[in-house]
């Protein structure tokens, strides 16, 4: 477990699921982080929580003093194949009211020394390109940009470019 300030970094528990829940669902409805046009209910974090404590993956929430969860990072798979074991690729979703208060920087530094003391070589992120904000946190921590696919998504009746970037752990 990580603390920065008042923000807590520890691994998701079954009690965080309907705050992650809640999360997911805003930014759903109100973001192009998430390319589906679908909410979820918890019952559906639950089987997400249970595919992110198998080997190889993790998710990780920030709480407050209170344990309120301010927001929530993963990794798993980058790709299925063999080859690929040593990469991961994130996820990260904070909290509306949250956003630029230090949950993203304090997730993703836990996350990446979770992946370095698991052995990963490579963290991959794929963001939508006109993100800043998430492009921001990720060069922050140490990623770079090693690609970018135009029109790759839409939502909200938009297409969607897709900017990928990487850490070598």
């Amino acid at each position: 477990m990580a603390a920065t300030d008042t923000i807590t970094v520890r691994e998701a528990e079954d009690r965080d699921l309907p705050a992650v829940t809640a999360i997911y669902n805003e930014a759903v409805v109100n973001t192009v982080a998430v390319w589906n046009d679908d909410t979820v209910d918890v019952d559906n974090r639950r089987t997400w929580l249970a595919e992110h404590r198998r080997p190889g993956t993790l998710a990780l929430v920030a709480v407050d003093a209170e344990d309120a969860v301010l927001g929530y990072a993963t990794y798993g798979s980058f790709r299925a194949y063999d080859g690929f074991r040593d990469t991961v690729e994130n996820s990260i979703y904070v909290d509306g009211t949250r956003r630029a208060g230090g949950v993203g920087t304090a997730l993703m530094t836990e996350l990446i020394s979770r992946a370095r003391d698991e052995g990963k070589h490579v963290m991959v992120a794929a963001v939508e390109s006109g993100n800043e904000a998430s492009l921001r946190l990720h060069r922050k921590v140490g990623f770079t940009q090693v690609g970018q696919l135009p029109e790759v998504g839409t939502k909200f009746g938009r297409r969607l470019g897709m900017t990928l970037l990487e850490i070598i752990l």
